[in-house]
């Protein structure tokens, strides 16, 4: 009697991994894809990741972030071979789903995720408004605390009305370098 739901279809399932083991577990399912010939049953592996804008040092970093630590996608189509050579991979802790039966990925959660992956550029998030009182965390006016007075989305930049000797300085600097009060 099998235990998987054999369809026969092809889907996206989500893999369980002991986090940080994530890029091993994509590597180690494709070697044993290929050595144990099951490439007509399992097609790709992926650990997603999403670019992101990070503050390193006073500079704009982009790093390369996880969507799901702890995840792995494989578009297979479910057997009982494939399950038992994907559930065997040395840090895969188990399908996503009920019991040992995987749970496919919807097409539109499918949609999602590859949306987040294939964004070029990371889009600047700016959450402030011309006229908030923000506290700048970074740089060399770290700690000083003024009103936003302009906003470049573009750069990602804002400037910031700072009262310095009793006087209102406009300083611009990067959004992420301040924090609403």
């Amino acid at each position: 009697m099998p235990r998987q739901q054999v369809t026969g279809e092809r889907n996206w399932y989500a893999l369980h991994t002991y986090s940080g083991y994530e890029d091993s577990v994509v590597f180690n399912l494709k070697q044993r894809i290929e050595s144990l010939g099951v490439d007509d049953k399992i097609f790709d592996v992926i650990a997603p990741k999403e670019k992101k804008i990070k503050i390193r040092d006073g500079k704009r970093t982009v790093i390369e972030e996880k969507i799901f630590p702890g995840y792995v996608l494989v578009n297979m189509i479910v057997t009982d071979d494939s399950w038992y050579v994907v559930r065997n991979t040395p840090n895969v802790t188990g399908f996503v789903g009920s019991g040992t039966v995987p749970t496919p990925i919807s097409g539109e959660e499918w949609k999602n995720i590859q949306k987040r992956m294939g964004v070029e550029e990371p889009k600047f998030k700016i959450d402030f408004k011309v006229s908030d009182l923000v506290r700048i965390t970074d740089g060399p006016f770290k700690e000083y605390e003024g009103k936003v007075s302009e906003i470049d989305e573009e750069k990602g930049k804002i400037k910031v009305m700072v009262s310095i000797f009793g006087r209102e300085t406009p300083v611009e600097i990067d959004s992420l370098q301040v924090k609403k009060l």
